[in-house]
């Protein structure tokens, strides 16, 4: 049994772990509630602005957006990781990264594959197997929607460019704070739409109809890959706030545990001390 001074060492290391993963639990919470409410009024825009240019384009005939459409044979795949730049969340990160990987070796394998890294983690896992086109970890300093438009643009402009056939998405999507899942999304080029009934006889569209979806095309993407990373941020605080909140009960557990080892070792030094006294005065007595 290790003695008293280090087992009273080790409650003081447990106890001022706890104490860090307590504080780090309450600053994603508060994080979390301002990224949970970011992701949730902004859904709804994007699920309507999806909803109504596949409304539209169903509608239309011909290949009207053949830049944003075009089904090239797939040679070269980007994928798009986002992750966190920091730890310290669980398998936040090595889900994504899981996923890479079974798409590189199972779905795309012996095509080229390029990774366009939104996030440290994915850079700094993935530099040494995969080949990072660019890194823009840098966005979540200013997470806003003009930096993620930025970012869309640059995508876009290697789809339409030919520099890469397909372009997915590989990100944590929020569900709540306890769950996240792991969601693979194409970007580009955009999924075939299948032709509905559409009721849209009775409006009249000034500009035309190919004009006004040629127009949301690309404002659908940007708003796209901004949702992605919003949904990532959101559930980065949620792995975090949870993995914190775990670690702080197995630190609580651990050092109640270590609390009564050391009493029962100082109750053992004490009746040690008391057998020895009372076995010195019966020999004085004798």
């Amino acid at each position: 049994m290790a003695n008293l001074k280090e087992i009273r060492n080790r409650i003081t290391s447990v106890s001022s772990t706890m104490q860090i993963t307590s504080a780090m639990k309450m600053v994603s919470a508060a994080k979390l509630k301002k990224a949970q409410d970011a992701i949730t009024a902004m859904r709804p825009y994007a699920e309507k602005l999806t909803e109504l240019i596949q409304n539209l384009s169903a509608s239309l005939e011909g290949d009207f957006a053949g830049q944003y459409t075009e089904q090239r044979e797939v040679k070269k795949v980007l994928l798009v990781v986002v992750t966190s730049n920091r730890g310290l969340c669980g398998a936040f990160n090595a889900n994504v990264l899981k996923q890479v990987k079974n798409l590189s070796e199972t779905t795309y394998a012996g095509k080229e594959v390029g990774v366009f890294a939104i996030g440290k983690k994915a850079n700094d896992a993935l530099v040494k197997t995969n080949t990072i086109v660019a890194n823009r970890s840098s966005i979540f300093d200013d997470l806003t929607f003009d930096n993620a438009a930025h970012i869309a643009e640059t995508l876009t402009q290697l789809f339409v460019t030919g520099e890469y056939d397909k372009i997915e998405l590989v990100y944590n999507q929020f569900k709540n704070a306890a769950t996240q899942i792991v969601v693979t999304e194409q970007f580009l080029p955009l999924a075939p739409v299948e032709i509905k009934q559409v009721a849209t006889s009775d409006y009249i569209f000034e500009p035309t109809k190919e004009e006004i979806v040629l127009t949301l095309i690309p404002k659908s993407l940007k708003t796209q890959l901004y949702k992605a990373v919003r949904d990532s941020f959101a559930a980065e605080h949620g792995a975090r706030m949870t993995a914190m909140h775990k670690a702080t009960d197995n630190a609580t557990e651990l050092r109640n545990q270590l609390k009564l080892t050391y009493n029962k070792a100082r109750q053992a030094a004490i009746t040690n001390e008391i057998l020895e006294i009372v076995g010195g005065a019966e020999a004085l007595n004798n």
